[in-house]
């Protein structure tokens, strides 16, 4: 039989519908990040970086993308004979068939494959969150406490707190009461959803649990692991860590690769970050073209002016176009004229020519004010706006647009165009 020390089990089955049209048609899991990344690419990296090179990875909501994206695992060095990266839908059984309700049922669904590398622990990730960890530490640290689960911890704001899980540990990071999103929390170490867990135990807790309806980690099986009286730990995390759930937290960790300092730095010899890489050409960039402090990504064509912002590869930008303070992702075509303001456009949008986006005052969602509350706008991916249109703040579009949908030229702010069929 094969036997593993560790291995990974990587949930990356959600939707993230707190970023709005950008996960209409692909999992968060596999937005883009970085000019060149995936979100996904950070935990996996983190997986080989640390010595575990046994990860199932869990997708569900729109996985054509990142299925295509992970592929057999080669860009991390996760294509192996025994073991490896294998990609974990959901799948018809003889007895009953179902979709995964929650994270711990997912979990429970490939109980199979995790008995298939008899691991003596098993580490559960989150496919969408941006930071470097090394694993191989915090399962010394499990070891070292004779641990049954150790959690990632990690301290937020008090008055944060109350959007996480928190834990409350003796002096010795035993965990003695967890609180789900309390109003009023009694400790600000946050779980980062990050967990090691020794099999039997997760085994013996997922069999238990497993007519539990949407069965969860952070609801369900800590506190009935807890309950049996079974040692769990908070291992406290103090790197960089950030959630991209909302479109803001999202924009705003992409800015701060820019930094002159960056908090997180893509760049480190020592802790690479893998992805699969096309075969793209080299920038192109033109003698008026220019440039500022910015992220610019292979095959891009940029005749106009970019300022802080985030270009990923095979982007055209055409000639007295103006960028700023934005997210272009891949494939896009920016035409003559443009000017963009703080705005995130995904994966092969055509913006026409002469077309102003961003602008005016802020004005509330029509749309959804929980997902679109801040300056930004958002354009899906494969839209296409006309030329000549003037489109405002934290708005939405996403399809192919045309001049009748826009009266008098423009989109004001708070407003959104969503074509039939698109979301």
């Amino acid at each position: 039989m094969i036997k593993k020390e560790m291995i990974a089990m990587l949930l990356a089955g959600g939707q993230g519908s707190r970023l709005g049209v950008l996960t209409a048609k692909v999992a968060k899991p596999a937005v883009a990040f970085g000019g060149k990344y995936k979100i996904i690419d950070f935990p996996l990296s983190n997986c080989i970086n640390s010595g575990v090179d046994t990860v199932g990875v869990l997708t569900q909501y729109q996985p054509l993308k990142l299925n295509a994206h992970i592929g057999i695992g080669i860009p991390w060095d996760l294509d192996r004979n025994i073991g490896g990266v294998t990609v974990l839908p959901p799948y018809e059984k003889s007895e009953n068939t179902e979709w995964y309700t929650g994270t711990a049922n997912a979990i429970f669904q490939n109980l199979d494959y995790m008995d298939s590398y008899n691991p003596d622990y098993v580490l559960i990730l989150s496919g969408d969150h941006i930071y470097k960890m090394d694993y191989e530490i915090m399962l010394d640290y499990h070891k070292a406490n004779n641990a049954d689960v150790t959690l990632a911890v990690m301290p937020v704001p008090m008055e944060e707190a109350s959007r996480f899980g928190v834990v409350v540990a003796d002096e010795n990071h035993k965990i003695m009461e967890f609180q789900e999103k309390p109003e009023q929390p009694k400790s600000n170490l946050a779980s980062m959803g990050i967990y090691i867990f020794s099999w039997p135990v997760l085994k013996e807790a997922l069999i238990k649990l497993k007519d539990q309806p949407n069965c969860d980690f952070g609801m369900h099986v800590i506190p009935y692991i807890h309950e049996q009286g079974k040692p769990i730990y908070a291992y406290e995390y103090t790197g960089y860590w950030k959630d991209v759930g909302t479109l803001k937290s999202y924009w705003e960790a992409n800015m701060e690769l820019i930094d002159i300092v960056p908090e997180f730095n893509l760049y480190e010899e020592f802790w690479k970050i893998y992805t699969k890489n096309d075969a793209l050409p080299p920038q192109y960039v033109s003698e008026n073209a220019k440039i500022e402090r910015s992220i610019v990504g292979e095959g891009c064509d940029i005749r106009g002016t970019v300022y802080n912002s985030v270009i990923s590869s095979n982007v055209d930008i055409g000639e007295n176009v103006e960028i700023h303070d934005s997210i272009i992702m891949q494939g896009c075509k920016i035409k003559d004229g443009t000017k963009i303001y703080n705005t995130i456009i995904a994966e092969n949008v055509e913006v026409g020519e002469n077309c102003t986006i961003g602008v005016g005052e802020y004005a509330e969602s029509q749309l959804s004010k929980k997902v679109y509350n801040c300056e930004l706008a958002v354009i899906g991916e494969n839209s296409i706006i006309p030329d000549g249109i003037t489109i405002g703040k934290n708005v939405a579009i996403s399809g192919k647009t045309e001049l009748s949908d826009y009266p008098d030229g423009s989109l004001p702010s708070g407003g959104y165009i969503i074509k039939a069929g698109e979301i």
